[in-house]
């Protein structure tokens, strides 16, 4: 399942989801599927979990959520879908807000900031 966030597998991962596979489930480090397909640029895949319940703040063990990783990768489409579900970017450590600031990214750190 994990390798069918990595790699876009919305079709595959979204049915067994709905067959009952938890959307939050996680693998030994804490990463769950929606942070793995955030941070690996699948916004269908993203959009796709976040309908079927994934928690948006959700965090791995070293405290990264999916909006940090969507905001390190740059991807403005996955960073726009996860804050219109009401991800925190001030939640995680490093929060998604920090990893803009700290990687000098402004266009991110400008998406987050929106009203």
């Amino acid at each position: 399942m994990f390798d069918l966030a990595r790699n876009g597998g919305t079709e595959e991962l979204i049915g067994n989801v709905t067959a009952g596979l938890p959307a939050n489930l996680t693998n030994d480090k804490g990463d769950t599927l929606l942070i793995l397909a955030a941070y690996h640029n699948h916004v269908d895949l993203v959009t796709a979990l976040l309908e079927q319940g994934a928690d948006p703040d959700r965090v791995n063990d070293r405290g990264q959520s999916a909006l940090s990783a969507a905001v390190f990768r740059q991807n403005a489409e996955t960073v726009k879908a996860l804050l219109d579900v009401g991800a925190d970017p001030a939640g995680g450590t490093p929060s998604a807000l920090a990893t803009a600031d700290f990687f000098e990214l402004p266009e991110m750190a400008e998406l987050l900031r929106r009203p």
